[in-house]
């Protein structure tokens, strides 16, 4: 089993920054692929969003939505992934989760709030 914990979330002006962190412990090693969904207020129940994702080798993707002010990064001796937003945007308002996959499964985290207002 792998449990996944999240931190990071809160509230943060537009136009701010924000970074989450995300631990994974368990039964994982460094070829899990990490990453990063979303869900906005309103969508609770639906497919959560994807953001961004990395590697073990650092290969990253993003969703056209976040590229440029999202960097996804990865620590594989600790089984962590991290995720530093800028300029961020009132449409960023969500629920963030974060993510390992080995396969075809899935482990994931509670969940931190993010919210951009002002």
């Amino acid at each position: 089993q792998v449990q996944v914990v999240e931190s990071g979330g809160g509230l943060v002006q537009p136009g701010g920054s924000l970074r989450l962190a995300c631990t994974a412990t368990g039964n994982i090693d460094s070829t899990f692929l990490l990453g990063w969904y979303r869900q906005a207020p309103g969508n609770e129940g639906k497919e959560r969003d994807f953001v961004a994702r990395i590697s073990s080798s650092g290969l990253t993707n993003y969703a056209e939505s976040v590229k440029g002010r999202f960097t996804v990064s990865r620590d594989n001796a600790k089984n962590s992934v991290y995720l530093q937003m800028t300029s961020l945007k009132p449409e960023d308002t969500a629920v963030y989760f974060c993510n390992a996959r080995w396969l075809t499964y899935d482990f994931w985290g509670q969940g931190t709030q993010v919210t951009v207002s002002s």
